[in-house]
């Protein structure tokens, strides 16, 4: 079996139901992240099925090719350390745990906000690559896929960048659910991978 089969299955999956978004707006609604309903309706289903729905294929297209760069590093250690079976439940674990956690900065400030809507799997992907960045500190990032930048060197400005647009941009995208993602990722990876982490940071520093 592909040892990156995981990762494409929810690649496959992802794709597929955001392209019926794509078409059918009342299907999208039914699904997407509302705080607000969340809170006063309990449909508590949106807090994970929002990682599967997309607002448009560029956004899509971005999220899945980060997914698919950075899901199997996280893949296979997790099957290094634990088998195939334990490692495959652990990385399916750490997806849907991050994609709820990724929601928790948006619904402390919208749970009351009737008509604030987020959806995509960016807050999930950004768990996944700071488990990445933690792991592999030295890994050769690429800026717009030009840039070279060691990840260590990354993951600050990423963050960094995201707490400057939480605060004063004015676009639509949900930097406090890439915030909420990377934090989650980190933490995340610090429990089941702490010795892993702290062989990779000995080496670097």
């Amino acid at each position: 079996m592909d040892q990156f089969f995981i990762t494409y299955v929810i690649i496959g999956i992802t794709v597929l139901i955001s392209l019926k978004g794509f078409s059918d707006e009342y299907f999208r609604d039914q699904y997407l992240y509302k705080p607000y309903n969340v809170n006063h309706y309990k449909e508590y289903y949106r807090i994970f099925t929002h990682v599967f729905l997309h607002g448009d294929p560029m956004h899509l297209i971005f999220n899945m090719l980060t997914l698919y760069f950075f899901g199997p590093w996280v893949e296979v250690v997790f099957r290094d350390n634990l088998g195939y079976v334990g490692g495959s439940l652990l990385y399916i674990a750490f997806f849907i745990l991050s994609s709820m956690f990724s929601t928790l900065i948006q619904y402390a400030r919208h749970k009351d906000h009737e008509f604030y809507r987020s959806l995509g799997a960016s807050g999930a992907v950004s768990s996944i690559l700071f488990a990445v960045i933690m792991m592999f500190p030295m890994l050769e990032l690429r800026i717009f896929f030009a840039i070279p930048i060691p990840a260590y060197v990354f993951g600050p400005l990423y963050l960094a960048f995201e707490f400057w647009s939480d605060k004063n941009s004015k676009s639509n995208i949900a930097h406090d659910a890439h915030i909420s993602g990377a934090i989650f990722g980190i933490v995340f990876i610090l429990i089941t991978n702490i010795e892993q982490v702290k062989t990779a940071f000995n080496t670097l520093f």
